[in-house]
């Protein structure tokens, strides 16, 4: 489950942890000067130890973590000095006015300042407190650097501690377990410093004079400190760029480089603002994208100075301005006014030409500032990205070209052929998605009397004079040749067929092309989804036999309707021959058992029509079922299957097997207002009770986007029969639709568990349909059960009901009676429980 992004709080926060460190550092310095004999030493070490502390805290290496600094610095040095030389409130007040005197120089924010100087003053009394607790140090040996090694290791811990918990306050929970897990340098740099301070207590208890060779020694430890400082900064910064770039190369495709770019950029530079600017540029709108530390997503406003940016590109060089970057004065008020500390900005190039500029801003931690050498950082991520933005603008291109007239610059048919495809996905009640087919006539004469180049003019004519007449809501396109499409949503069938008659006579006024004067004219067809098709291929094939047919009567707008497919050999075959075989009683009804998956028995058959056509053979129930609704016929088909499906209920009840019964029925059967009133007719008079009897609704069908199938569902519900969404899966619906619909049951679709016990994904479908079926107390079928692998899982996520050839393939009633007698367990039928299945084949 995805969870919204928790909302940033304030620095301020901080006062929850300040304030109990500050009581705690007053109660154990109450409890120091009770207890402790002497409390306060001797005023010149104590102020040469604070000293000491505030030169030791000076050279800071920072662990940004977010928003917020870890400071790692030399101060334990001086510590472990004071804790063996000073008494422990003499100690405690080194420390705290080191560090007092430390945050003033730095400037901190108040909440920041009081909580360091709070920490200071509670780490070191409680690590006095250890020390005091302790026995009393003797020379300087292990027993002494035990001592030490308690009271120092207790001040690192609750200063980490400390700082974690301040973090998860202020930043978040997550934020303070990535501090937690950065600990470990820090704890190995205060060994490391513990150990060099118990050095300097033997050898100045040995000779003073050692003092002036530990002088030497800590000046070259902070040269290879920094060193190694620098290395692994620039080791980090190799690595990110190299993630940058990866990242990039990764992102380019799939349009999501402007963000990964910002965000990289950001993160490698440590900045609180990353920002992308370019300017408009053809069709291009001008981008101005920025990327915050702390805040999810892109904002679309920057804290760059708009007059900075306008000088990068003038000057087409880089501006940095900052504390450590310098930069003219009259710039560097900018960021005074502003609230901005320092800022790089830097142009983006193409050649000589600059395409934007992307720019940091702000260092993070209040301490930090952008140094010189991340300027040339900074210029090498920028001439990645800009090579990046622009190969991405030239991909962008091609893909618009690619879906794209040359000619006319409309939308090529792949395009429209996508757009209709997302548009009939998205239903929307009381509407209609209507596609135009235009199809400029006289063209070829133009051609050949005028040359091709008339006859491009005169599609480009076309082009424009349907773009400027078309709704602002509607897509126009180029289908190829002499053909336009027009697609849009509208409110009706009717209104489709009006804007086309309108579009029509508004774009066959005479055209002139220099001295010639020509008169074109064009023949529209119709088709509107969902009553002509329900996918974008089948609108389009449907559009063009409408109009083709509007050819026939030039000038004409043809509306789609059965009749003109019916036109195809095969199918006005098929239509006789259906018709004839419904006459004649040539169609048969087969029935597939469906079982309990926990006990095997048997609750029902489903009823499927079966055709076998003298001269095709088999015809597919997809195909007759096609042919049944574009001639009329679905009406007797649906019946027939009902007739011998309730038939059968009847005999089976008084055979002491009351078996329910499931027929599918067509989407355009819950249009008809009478086909309640004629389930209930049939029922009657086989005296079957309504609920065994199952009707099954495609997915697609039920959820067609309109409200038209409700009213005959709940007038079925009503009169007590079983409703059950077939196929579903295949759509683009959801359960959460589902349940404003008066259904009983859903039918997982084959495809996902014949795949279940070998796709984890088809397995995770089912289990959630399963799974949230029953806890909208719908019962679930599963279909395609062909295997006791997929029985068996099938029983482990709770489906209650299957269906497929592991039980048996779809059978006439003269076989199915006889796999009654072979399968059925007797002792089920005589004691009057359902039927359970004795083996399975």
């Amino acid at each position: 489950m995805l969870r919204q992004p928790s909302p940033r709080r304030s620095t301020e926060h901080a006062w929850l942890i300040t304030g109990p460190l500050a009581l705690c550092a007053a109660v154990f310095c109450t409890a120091l000067g009770l207890t402790a004999r002497p409390a306060i030493g001797a005023w010149p070490v104590t102020l040469l130890l604070t000293a000491a502390m505030v030169a030791a805290t000076l050279p800071v290496i920072n662990i940004v973590v977010r928003r917020q600094a870890l400071g790692v610095t030399l101060t334990e040095i001086p510590l472990v000095l004071a804790l063996h030389l000073l008494p422990p409130l003499s100690v405690v007040l080194a420390y705290t006015l080191a560090t007092l005197i430390v945050q003033i120089r730095r400037k901190l924010v108040p909440a920041k300042f009081w909580f360091n100087v709070a920490l200071a003053a509670a780490a070191t009394s409680v690590a006095n407190l250890v020390l005091v607790a302790l026995p009393e140090t003797q020379g300087v040996g292990p027993g002494t650097w035990g001592i030490l090694l308690a009271a120092v290791g207790t001040h690192t811990l609750v200063t980490l501690a400390a700082v974690v918990a301040v973090i998860s306050v202020v930043q978040g929970w997550q934020a303070g377990l990535e501090l937690a897990r950065s600990a470990p340098p820090t704890l190995i740099t205060a060994a490391i410093n513990l150990s060099i301070g118990l050095l300097i207590i033997i050898a100045f208890v040995t000779t003073p004079w050692a003092l002036l060779l530990f002088g030497g020694l800590a000046a070259a430890f902070l040269m290879v400190y920094r060193s190694y400082a620098q290395f692994l900064r620039q080791h980090r910064t190799l690595a990110d760029m190299y993630q940058l770039t990866k990242a990039i190369t990764e992102s380019g495709p799939d349009g999501t480089l402007v963000d990964t770019l910002i965000s990289r950029i950001r993160s490698l530079m440590q900045a609180e603002h990353a920002t992308l600017w370019m300017p408009a540029q053809g069709r291009h709108p001008e981008v101005l994208l920025s990327s915050q530390e702390g805040k999810p997503g892109l904002l679309d406003s920057a804290p760059t100075p708009a007059q900075l940016r306008d000088v990068a590109v003038a000057r087409k060089g880089t501006i940095a301005l900052g504390r450590r970057l310098g930069g003219e004065p009259e710039l560097r008020g900018m960021l005074t006014r502003d609230r901005v500390k320092d800022v790089i900005v830097i142009p983006l190039r193409s050649g000589k030409a600059v395409i934007g500029t992307i720019e940091v801003v702000n260092r993070l931690g209040d301490t930090n500032h952008f140094a010189p050498a991340d300027i040339p950082v900074f210029e090498t991520v920028a001439a990645h990205a800009a090579v990046a933005l622009e190969n991405s603008r030239l991909v962008d291109r091609l893909r618009h070209d690619a879906y794209h007239d040359l000619l006319t610059k409309l939308p090529n048919r792949r395009r429209i052929t996508s757009a209709l495809a997302e548009s009939v996905k998205i239903g929307a009640p009381d509407e209609v998605v209507a596609l135009l087919l235009f199809d400029v006539g006289g063209l070829r004469q133009v051609n050949e009397s005028l040359g091709h180049a008339a006859g491009d003019k005169v599609l480009a004519e076309v082009a424009a004079r349907l773009r400027a007449s078309a709704p602002s809501s509607a897509l126009v396109g180029r289908a190829g040749g002499d053909e336009f499409l027009v697609t849009m949503r509208l409110e009706s069938v009717e209104a489709a067929v009006e804007l086309a008659a309108r579009l029509r006579e508004q774009i066959r006024d005479e055209m002139i092309f220099d001295t010639l004067t020509l008169d074109v004219d064009t023949a529209v067809g119709v088709a509107v989804h969902p009553d002509h098709g329900s996918d974008a291929a089948t609108l389009l094939q449907r559009v063009d036999l409408a109009a083709n047919a509007a050819k026939a009567v030039p000038g004409s707008v043809q509306l789609f309707n059965p009749a003109l497919e019916s036109r195809s050999l095969r199918r006005l075959g098929l239509a006789g021959d259906l018709r004839r075989a419904l006459d004649d009683g040539k169609l048969e009804v087969y029935f597939q058992p469906k079982v309990t998956l926990r006990d095997r028995r048997l609750v029902g058959v489903e009823c499927l029509a079966r055709w076998d056509h003298p001269t095709h053979g088999t015809v597919a129930p997809e195909d007759f079922v096609a042919v049944a609704e574009h001639t009329g016929q679905l009406s007797r088909l649906t019946e027939l299957v009902l007739h011998e499906g309730l038939r059968r209920s009847r005999d089976w009840a008084q055979a002491d097997q009351p078996l329910s019964v499931a027929v599918n029925i067509s989407p355009r059967s819950l249009t008809d207002q009478h086909f309640p009133d004629r389930v209930r007719e049939l029922l009657d008079e086989y005296g079957v009770p309504p609920q065994r009897l199952t009707l099954e609704i495609t997915e697609a069908g039920v959820l067609d986007g309109t409200e038209r199938p409700i009213p005959t569902l709940r007038r079925l519900r009503e009169m007590g029969v079983r409703l059950s969404v077939d196929d579903f899966g295949t759509g683009d619906s959801s359960l959460a639709h589902l349940r404003r619909l008066p259904i009983h049951e859903v039918k997982v679709d084959r495809s996902f568990v014949q795949g279940m016990a070998t796709d984890p994904g088809d397995l995770a479908i089912v289990n959630a349909v399963v799974t949230l079926s029953q806890q909208f107390g719908l019962a679930v079928v599963a279909e395609g059960v062909e295997s006791e692998l997929t029985l068996e899982l099938l029983q482990d996520i709770g489906c209650e009901i299957g269906q497929g050839f592991l039980f048996s393939r779809p059978l006439p009633y003269e076989r199915l009676e006889a796999w009654f007698g072979a399968q059925v367990d007797p002792e089920t039928i005589s004691t009057g429980e359902l039927p359970r299945l004795r083996v399975v084949p």
